[in-house]
């Protein structure tokens, strides 16, 4: 079991660039990862959440896979998201990134059905058991409806290559409570996905963040990260609180496209979200600008 990986730092995790016509964007892509390790991030998600993981057949997922490990060129570590609603799609899609060589995958909790805690140790259990990669559990009980509980992490932790959590829930008392029950485990580290609250979790013992405004601003959430490591607290501080709004404007349309939007306006190519998340409206883009320039990057 390949338990050595230590996730670390901040993760972008990656749009999905699609072309006009909703097709995946090979060159927009490997621009993509370049901007991206240009800006010092520690390491790329694809495939999740803000990756649009939902509307991809796995031929169309393998491919982005196998674009991002290619440009990446090993420069930094690539998780995979494998999400699946049953068992079995997670296990298929844990081993085709597998054949890819990425270095982790990160699972998210299924949707749709809500399974019990006990249910979803045995569901990751089983994806753990039939993977060499190290797996990085998902939590997001605003998306999904389902909640890793503190209690079910601990025990997962125990799983020699579940390696870490990403724990989107909003609530940093959880966040804390993962932490404080793992933090005599050598091998299994916490890391948050609500981009608001970095710092916060720094300060609890978070090894980093998977953060979708890092593809917006890659150096700023890496301020927020290595400022902290650095000893300079309030820099860090300043760092969260300049990336903020970018976060609180998620609701101006409808996820990822704030993301893709802010992308388009500091001329990286992104192109639409998968219908029916369609574009946002003149007024949404004008407000979105307002936030882009009131941060510094956008003039």
């Amino acid at each position: 079991m390949s338990t050595a990986f230590k996730p670390k730092g901040i993760i972008p995790a990656m749009i999905t660039p699609l072309t006009p016509e909703g097709k995946f964007n090979e060159k927009a892509t490997r621009k993509l990862v370049n901007y991206l390790i240009a800006g010092g991030v520690h390491g790329l998600f694809i495939v999740g959440t803000t990756g649009e993981f939902y509307g991809m057949t796995p031929e169309e997922k393998k491919e982005v896979f196998q674009v991002v490990m290619d440009e990446n060129k090993g420069r930094v570590a690539i998780y995979a998201g494998t999400n699946g609603i049953t068992t079995r799609e997670s296990v298929e899609l844990t081993q085709l990134a597998e054949e890819c060589k990425v270095d982790a995958v990160s699972v998210l909790t299924p949707m749709f059905i809500t399974p019990n805690q006990d249910q979803l140790i045995k569901h990751y259990t089983t994806i753990a058991n039939n993977t060499s990669l190290p797996v990085v559990l998902y939590n997001n009980p605003p998306k999904t409806g389902v909640n890793l509980t503190a209690a079910t992490v601990a025990k997962l932790a125990q799983v020699p290559n579940i390696v870490s959590i990403k724990d989107s829930s909003g609530d940093l008392t959880l966040t804390a409570d993962y932490i404080r029950l793992t933090k005599d485990m050598d091998n299994f580290d916490v890391m948050v996905g609500r981009d608001t609250l970095i710092y916060g979790a720094l300060c609890y013992g978070a090894v980093g963040s998977i953060a979708s405004c890092a593809n917006v601003a890659p150096r700023l959430c890496v301020d927020i990260y290595e400022k902290f490591m650095a000893g300079d607290l309030k820099g860090s501080l300043e760092a969260q609180f300049t990336l903020a709004p970018l976060r609180g404007a998620f609701n101006l349309g409808t996820f990822p496209a704030v993301i893709k939007e802010s992308l388009i306006m500091l001329g990286i190519e992104a192109g639409p979200c998968m219908d029916p998340c369609g574009p946002m409206t003149a007024e949404e883009n004008a407000k979105l600008r307002q936030v882009l320039i009131g941060m510094g990057l956008l003039q």
